[in-house]
Order: C-alpha cells, then structure tokens, then sequence
C-alpha cells in the first residue's frame, strides 16, 4: 500500500501523525537507540583536499536577538547529541542567521571557504 504524504487535506495528514507517534518505539531517534551498528555507517566525512590550508574565520559580532536564537538551538542540538563541542577545530566557520518566513530564526553555518577545499567526487560511496 502506498500512501501520499502532501498538501492532500489535514484529515490525511492528522492519519499519518497519529500513526507515526503511536509507533514512534520503532524508529531510531538517537544512536544508542541502533545497538549493534558501526558509528561508520552514520558517521560522515568530509574529504578535504591535504594541501589546502585551513581557514579559520574571523568572529561576527551578533546582536543580542540572534544570539539568544543561536544559544537556544545549539543547547538544543547538543541536548540530543547531534552536534558536540570542540576545543580545537581545523575548520572555523561562522553561523548565519536567517529570519524564517513566519516567525523566529534559522541557524545556518557559512561553509563557503570548506566547500571550496573539499574534493569533488561525482559518484560517491
């Protein structure tokens, strides 16, 4: 059976969220929830090309408005392990604030001197 999840009504739509939260012990939230699997397979890598040397961006000076905005994701994204502090990184780059289309802020990391370095693989792994 295939069902489509889209703009299709909200009776649709509340069907399917009932249906994953009343499932929701099945699926993997964190990775101590997937005993048994490698960290290599969720794990991701970025191929940085060895003879370019690291760029280290200078500090922005936020306003107070997005500062709160990015303490609260970030404590949010650490609070569920999906990012982690580090005391020295090779790569450091700025985060971007951009105002959401409703309300509120979307944390975004400038990665432009990264992307540059990276090697380009067009069929990967």
């Amino acid at each position: 059976m295939t069902s489509r999840i889209g703009r299709s009504g909200s009776a649709p739509r509340f069907d399917h969220v009932t249906f994953l939260r009343l499932n929701s012990e099945v699926f993997a939230w964190s990775y101590n929830d997937m005993p048994g699997i490698s960290p290599d397979i969720i794990s991701h890598r970025v191929s940085v090309n060895p003879t370019v040397r690291p760029v280290r961006q200078k500090r922005r000076a936020y306003d107070l408005k997005h500062y709160e905005a990015m303490r609260a994701e970030v404590d949010k994204l650490s609070s569920i392990g999906f990012i982690k502090e580090v005391d020295y990184p090779t790569w450091l780059a700025n985060v971007v604030m951009v105002r959401k289309p409703k309300k509120g802020w979307r944390m975004c990391v400038d990665c432009t001197n990264l992307n540059q370095a990276c090697m380009k693989d067009r069929c990967p792994p």
